[in-house]
């Protein structure tokens, strides 16, 4: 697959712990605080995606470990984002231990 094909989706698109400024760019509400690359593969897959996960560093933060997955096209990628960051979040509830 071309890399025009795909949608790169970077960890901290997602991070509660960055303002828009530093790189989310999903709303709070929406948001995970520090979301590993593995949830948000496992968030891609319970969508239907095939998730090519690569771990890198963002580009604003060279020292932080990062990550991005990247996904085929299917629409618009703030769309995509959104529904992201909701299997994120169900995935995130799913790993949390009950008690």
């Amino acid at each position: 697959m071309k890399d025009y094909d795909l949608q790169v989706f970077w960890l901290d698109y997602f991070d509660s712990g960055l303002s828009r400024s530093q790189g989310r760019r999903v709303p709070i509400h929406l948001a995970t605080k520090a979301p590993s690359l593995e949830e948000l593969q496992e968030a891609a897959v319970k969508l239907g995606y095939k998730p090519m996960p690569q771990p890198a560093r963002w580009p604003q933060r060279p020292t932080r470990q990062s990550g991005y997955v990247q996904l085929p096209k299917k629409g618009a990628k703030g769309t995509m984002m959104m529904a992201l960051a909701k299997s994120l979040a169900e995935v995130r509830s799913e790993r949390r231990p009950q008690g």
